[in-house]
């Protein structure tokens, strides 16, 4: 292999995704089950680890909180056509901010 040939890392650097729902509280329950549908869609694919769903005790946001193989593994996710078809719904009722953050130092 040559300098200029592309490498696989063989040990992707895995991601996490923290991303922030803002809903009214009268729909926190069912954004809770849309989440939770899309988070189902989700587990099998290629690079999906684990998530938590956390619901704001305000009753107006929601967290999901995911862990991913890698940056490439999460951005393939975005474009699954079950995932976007399970992120219609809560489009509908939610604004969301995902960000995504490398993982760090577990306190415990």
């Amino acid at each position: 292999m040559t300098d200029t040939d592309a490498t696989i890392d063989p040990d992707p650097v895995p991601v996490v995704l923290i991303n922030v729902f803002k809903v009214q509280p009268d729909r926190q329950d069912a954004l809770i089950d849309l989440l939770t549908a899309m988070t189902r869609a989700q587990v099998g694919l290629p690079g999906f680890v684990s998530a938590t769903l956390h619901r704001g005790l305000n009753g107006k946001t929601v967290a999901n909180h995911a862990v991913w193989r890698s940056v490439a593994d999460w951005k393939a996710m975005t474009r699954n056509p079950a995932v976007a078809a399970a992120m219609s719904p809560i489009m509908a009722i939610a604004t969301f901010e995902p960000n995504l953050y490398e993982a760090g130092e577990v306190i415990e």
